[in-house]
């Protein structure tokens, strides 16, 4: 069979042949959608919609940011598990008011699984988030190695952005909550709320620390695998779920010739401290999942037809190759995947709750050095007609910064 057509194939959804349906009018629409537009479906009470917002390598391409899952729940919870360099933009395009994302599940420190918290922590605080994010995420084999070190640690990197935002917008929104848990717990509950329960299994990758997630809502199982080589709490935990995600690394070959590795690192990486195609397959077709996503390796054809071919050779499931913006609509009858279609360019998309305004207590991180150099005379005159009726519109007589900035 023709590779680019086989390649084809991995990509389209079977319900893509259904072609949009019957149109019976030349005004009417495709009553089969194919693709999934953000913002436009409601999600039934018993069920689950995840979304990719990153599945590819920690060198976050245009085409593929770094590992991020989003689920939305039909009670209205939204959970980000990882949030790898790049996906912020993927998550961005979904158009979800930020003060719905502030449920942010780690696996693991490394950088493609969760350097973008800094962009979610700044961006979502700028764009009206009103509240603090939440993090869950495993200890160390030490204070150092554990996500609380890590999150303490970078609010002190970023000091100057969280304190000169915080006199400017407001300080609550800068704040993080994190919920560290032991990394060796096996199947602990780390989270129960409103119908849903997350249990964490331990992984191995690279060294201690790391861990898997595991979903239960309305009678249905997901599993979030992270980065993790194949594993008897996996293979116990995790079989008979509904739908799995879990990593298929690239072969040696392809990564000596595609991502620069030399050799004796590349078959190391691929097959000791990360699962090999060959090893996904062969831990599916173990734990039998209702729908089994590899993620975590390059989509271009070249690549994935291999990757393809190699999870074939021991497991013939249900599969998804995952890449960005890959959607799975999952309920007690099965899975639907299809492709989300969204805008480059989004807006920030406002929630039900106002920001909470700065506490005017908190002194300026102006010096009058500074400001003493601000050139009022020459710019207030300027945009002094439409600061008026921008604060004429809204209230805001007595908020008028213009005089005090002159101090």
């Amino acid at each position: 069979m023709n590779r680019l057509f086989v390649f084809l194939l991995l990509l389209i959804p079977i319900s893509v042949f259904a072609a949009g349906g019957k149109v019976t009018k030349s005004n009417g629409i495709a009553p089969d959608r194919y693709v999934y537009y953000p913002g436009t479906e409601i999600l039934a009470e018993e069920e689950i919609r995840i979304i990719a917002c990153g599945t590819g390598m920690p060198d976050a391409r245009r085409l593929q940011a770094s590992a991020c899952f989003l689920v939305e729940l039909g009670n209205g919870d939204k959970f980000i598990f990882d949030l790898g360099t790049g996906s912020m933009r993927n998550i961005n395009s979904l158009m979800i008011p930020f003060e719905y994302l502030t449920k942010i599940f780690l696996t693991h420190l490394h950088t493609d699984h969760w350097a973008d918290l800094i962009s979610m922590w700044a961006g979502g605080w700028t764009a009206g988030r009103p509240g603090a994010l939440e993090v869950w995420g495993p200890s160390g084999t030490r204070e150092n190695m554990g996500t609380k070190y890590a999150i303490d640690h970078m609010l002190k990197a970023f000091n100057w952005d969280r304190t000169t935002r915080s006199v400017q917008i407001t300080p609550k929104a800068g704040e993080i909550i994190v919920h560290e848990f032991d990394y060796r717990g096996e199947n602990q509950v780390v989270y129960e709320e409103n119908g849903v329960t997350i249990r964490s299994i331990p992984a191995i990758h690279t060294g201690d620390g790391p861990v898997s997630y595991i979903m239960e809502y309305a009678g249905m199982k997901i599993v979030i695998g992270g980065d993790t080589f194949p594993n008897t709490w996996f293979l116990k935990y995790a079989t008979d779920a509904d739908w799995v995600v879990h990593e298929a690394f690239m072969t040696p070959e392809q990564f000596v010739k595609y991502y620069g590795q030399p050799p004796q690192l590349a078959w190391r990486a691929c097959c000791a401290f990360h699962t090999s195609p060959q090893g996904f397959g062969k831990v599916m077709s173990t734990i039998k999942p209702g729908h089994a996503v590899a993620y975590h390796f390059y989509t271009e054809e070249i690549i994935r037809y291999d990757v393809f071919q190699g999870i074939r050779e021991t497991y013939d499931g249900p599969l998804s190759l995952a890449t960005d913006m890959m959607t799975w609509n999952i309920t007690k009858d099965g899975v639907t995947e299809r492709m989300g279609v969204s805008p480059d360019a989004a807006f920030a998309t406002h929630g039900p709750t106002r920001q909470p305004p700065p506490d005017r207590g908190t002194p300026s991180e102006f010096t009058d050095w500074t400001l003493k150099h601000r050139w009022d005379e020459g710019i207030q005159p300027a945009q002094k007609e439409m600061l008026d009726r921008h604060m004429e519109k809204y209230n805001l007589q007595d908020q008028d910064w213009r005089e005090q900035m002159k101090k």
